[in-house]
C-alpha cells in the first residue's frame, strides 16, 4: 500500500509535499499542485457568487423551492462550504442573488405559485454580519407598476444610486424576454417606471422561440458599465453571453444610454456547450477577475447543467474579454491566493475486488481507476496528516452507465461508516466533480472508494484543509 504524507497542511503559504514509498524503501518526493480542472459544482444552474470584505465567498444557485447559500474561504471549494437553507414558502425559485447593500444582506429571487406565468421577483433581508446566520425577513415582491412576469433580477449600484435590472415580458404572453431597468428608492422598492434597455433582435438572439435576453449581470470598470447578459435558448447549445454598455455618468433610465454589441462575447467552444447565466468575482488576493457560469453537461443536455469558473481579462475599452470556455480536460491555475492542494492520482491507489488502473485519454495522468463492477470493488489510499481536522475532498469522477442513472461511490475514512459520494451521469471520460467533507486524524488515515449504486470511475482526488466547519440549517 502506498503512503501519502501531507505536511504543514494548514499553512497555505507553505508548500506541501508527498512522500511515496516505491519499491523496496525507495522514496520519491513530490510537490502539491496549484492546478485544477475548472468545474466548481457538478450540478447546478444560475450561479451567483459574491466575495465579501470578510474574505469569504458566498454562493447561491437555483435549488428549487428554497434559497440555499454556501460560504467558503476559497472559490474552488464552494461545494464543501458551510450551508444555509432558507425556506421561501413558494415554488419555482429561480436564479437567486445575494447582495450586500447599505450594511445589510439582500436576496433577490424569482418565485411563482406553481405556474410559470406567475413568476415575479421577491426580496428578503438579513442584517446579520454573516448571511448564513441570523434571520431572513421577507420584504415581499419587488416590482414596477406593470407587475408583469419577471425573473433574474439584479442590483446595479452607481455611486449612491440603486437600480434594479431584470428580464421580463412586454405583455402577459411569453413571446420574448426583454431586459428592463428601474430606479430604486431602497433595496426593496422600485420607484420609477420600467425602461426597456435590450430586447432580442440579433440573429443569435432570435434563433429559438421564445426569444430570450435574460440573466443580466453588471461589472463596472473605469466608469464603463458592462451589462453582460444571456441570450438564445437556455435549453440549447446556442445559449451564450452578450454585452450592453453604458457610461456611469449617463442617464441610465434613457434607453439611448445603452449600446448592445453585435456579436456574443462568450459562446460554446472546446467541448463546452451553452455557457450562460453567470456572475463575476475576484481571486482571494484580488489580483484576478473570474467568471462563474453554467454550461450544459454534454452536447444537447439542455437544462441539465453544471457550474464552471475561469479567469478573464479586459479590453482597452474597459469591456470584459471573456475569451472561450476552457477545455474541460485542460488544467488551469487555482485562483491567485488559494492554497495549493494535495492530489492523489487514482491509478496509484491499492485495488481490490476487480477494480483496476485503466488507460484514460482524458485522465489527468493518462490513467484512471475503473472496473468498479463487483460488490467488493474498491481502491484505497493511506494518507498521513500532521493535524487533525476536517478536510475538503474533491474527486474528479465520471459515470457513463447505460441506465443513465446516478451512481455513487461508498466513501469511508479509517474503516468508519461509508457515505455515498454522488457521481453525476454524463458519459465515461466526461468528468464531473464529486465533493465531500472528511474528518482526518493526526497521523495515518485510510481513505477508501468502494462500489456503491451503479458504476463510476475515479481520475483523482484532491485534499485541502477546511478553514472552518459546520453547517447551519
Amino acid at each position: 500500500m502506498r503512503r501519502l504524507i501531507i505536511r504543514k497542511a494548514l499553512l497555505p503559504a507553505v508548500c506541501l509535499f508527498l512522500l511515496i514509498p516505491i519499491g523496496c524503501g525507495k522514496v520519491e518526493k513530490m510537490e502539491n499542485t496549484n492546478l485544477f480542472f475548472n468545474m466548481i459544482m457538478q450540478d447546478g444552474a444560475d450561479p451567483w457568487v459574491y466575495k465579501h470584505t470578510d474574505g469569504f465567498y458566498y454562493f447561491t444557485k437555483t435549488t428549487g423551492d428554497n434559497v440555499t447559500v454556501w460560504k467558503s474561504p476559497n472559490l474552488t471549494t464552494l461545494d464543501t462550504g458551510a450551508k444555509k437553507v432558507i425556506p421561501t414558502g413558494g415554488h419555482g425559485i429561480w436564479a437567486p442573488e445575494l447582495h450586500y447593500i447599505r450594511g445589510a444582506w439582500y436576496i433577490y429571487y424569482a418565485m411563482d405559485d406553481g405556474d410559470n406565468v406567475n413568476h415575479r421577483m421577491y426580496v428578503m433581508e438579513n442584517t446579520s454580519e454573516d448571511p448564513t446566520q441570523g434571520f431572513w425577513k421577507q420584504k415581499g415582491q419587488i416590482t414596477d407598476e406593470t407587475n408583469r412576469w419577471a425573473i433574474d433580477g439584479t442590483v446595479l449600484q452607481v455611486e449612491d444610486e440603486l437600480y434594479f435590472i431584470w428580464s421580463g415580458w412586454e405583455e402577459d404572453i411569453n413571446i420574448r424576454q426583454i431586459l428592463y431597468i428601474a430606479h430604486m428608492s431602497d433595496p426593496w422598492t422600485i420607484d420609477s417606471e420600467r425602461v426597456e434597455i435590450a430586447r432580442p433582435v440579433l440573429s443569435w438572439e432570435t434563433n429559438h422561440s421564445p426569444n430570450v435576453n435574460e440573466g443580466p449581470q453588471v461589472i463596472i470598470r473605469n466608469g464603463v458599465i458592462n451589462l453582460v447578459y444571456s441570450a438564445s435558448g437556455s435549453w440549447t447549445n446556442d445559449y451564450c453571453l452578450g454585452l450592453i454598455t453604458a457610461e456611469a455618468g449617463s442617464n441610465l433610465l434613457d434607453p439611448a444610454s445603452w449600446t448592445k454589441r453585435d456579436e456574443p462575447i462568450f459562446k460554446s467552444a472546446n467541448g463546452i456547450h451553452g455557457p450562460g447565466h453567470h456572475s463575476f468575482t475576484t481571486s482571494p488576493d484580488g489580483s484576478e477577475d473570474w467568471i462563474v457560469y453554467h454550461t450544459a453537461k454534454y452536447d444537447g443536455a439542455g437544462w441539465n447543467r453544471e457550474v464552471r469558473a475561469q479567469t478573464f481579462t479586459w479590453n482597452e475599452d474597459n469591456t470584459p474579454h471573456l475569451g472561450e470556455p476552457v477545455n474541460p480536460n485542460q488544467p488551469i491555475s487555482l485562483p491567485a491566493g488559494e492554497p495549493a492542494r494535495v492530489r492523489f492520482e487514482a491509478e496509484k491507489g491499492t485495488f481490490g475486488g476487480g477494480a483496476a488502473a485503466l488507460e484514460s485519454s482524458t485522465g489527468s495522468g493518462g490513467e484512471k481507476a475503473g472496473h468498479f463492477s463487483e460488490e467488493d470493488s474498491y481502491v484505497e489510499f493511506s494518507v498521513k496528516v500532521d493535524q487533525e481536522g476536517e478536510y475538503a475532498l474533491l474527486a474528479r469522477t465520471a459515470n457513463g452507465a447505460m441506465d443513465g442513472k446516478t451512481s455513487h461511490f461508498l466513501l469511508s475514512v479509517n474503516e468508519g461508516r461509508a457515505n455515498e459520494l454522488y457521481v453525476v451521469h454524463k458519459a465515461w471520460e466526461n468528468w464531473g466533480l464529486s465533493t465531500a467533507k472528511v474528518q482526518l486524524q493526526a497521523g495515518d488515515n485510510l481513505i477508501r472508494f468502494a462500489k456503491g449504486t451503479g458504476e463510476a470511475e475515479l481520475d483523482f482526488f484532491d485534499l485541502r484543509p477546511l478553514f472552518f466547519s459546520g453547517t447551519t440549517k
